[in-house]
């Protein structure tokens, strides 16, 4: 496959044996390109592996923001809720926890965050969306407190994205373009100033938009 039809990826790792690893394991894809960090294109995806989010994958998140790159798979050892808010806010788009992550996985990780696609493991999801909820049915509404600034359209596509749609699937269940989904997450993430649509999703669940 030529270069100009494969995704670079540029693998960051909090540990070099973790970084030689996920190399060898990339390096006969044939869907997937190593790069330097140095001098690669904004379509670049990065990929950080580490085994925990501490402060030293905290801090390669914010290098790799400060540096531009704006497709970022987290893959970690162990995730906690609140810590996955904080990776998709600091560029990740798509993450895994490390048992669960084969070569195949990983492609897959880098194909949809180079699509601009997110993913998040759907246990974790679930139960974000679960103390979502209770928050709005415990603590907003009891306060006559509304949702504000999305329309009923938007919630209804992030909650798509959330449960881990793609946007054909979610064009398909709404009846409504890919052009139209891709508008509707576009005018979300330009008005509140996000970066993709995962960080989107996270804002709106912080937030209890969704």
């Amino acid at each position: 496959m030529l270069e100009q039809n494969r995704i670079p990826v540029v693998v960051r790792a909090t540990d070099p044996i973790l970084q030689n690893g996920v190399q060898m394991a990339l390096r006969t894809r044939q869907e997937v390109w190593l790069v330097d960090e140095d001098g690669v294109s904004p379509e670049a995806v990065a990929l950080v592996v580490t085994d925990r989010f501490d402060d030293r994958a905290s801090q390669l998140l914010r290098t790799l923001q400060v540096r531009g790159f704006a497709r970022v798979v987290l893959i970690a050892g162990e995730l906690e809720d609140t810590e996955i808010l904080t990776a998709v806010e600091g560029g990740v788009c798509a993450v895994a926890r490390r048992a669960d992550t084969t070569p195949d996985v990983l492609v897959r990780l880098i194909k949809a965050a180079s699509a601009g696609e997110g993913a998040l493991p759907p246990d974790l999801l679930g139960r974000l969306l679960n103390r979502v909820s209770r928050l709005q049915r415990h603590v907003l509404e009891p306060r006559g407190l509304h949702l504000a600034g999305i329309t009923n359209r938007e919630t209804e596509v992030l909650r798509l994205v959330a449960s881990g749609l793609s946007t054909k699937e979610i064009a398909d269940k709404l009846c409504y373009s890919q052009r139209t989904v891709k508008s509707i997450l576009h005018d979300v993430t330009n008005r509140f100033q996000l970066r993709n649509r995962s960080h989107a999703v996270a804002y709106a669940l912080r937030e209890g938009l969704i």
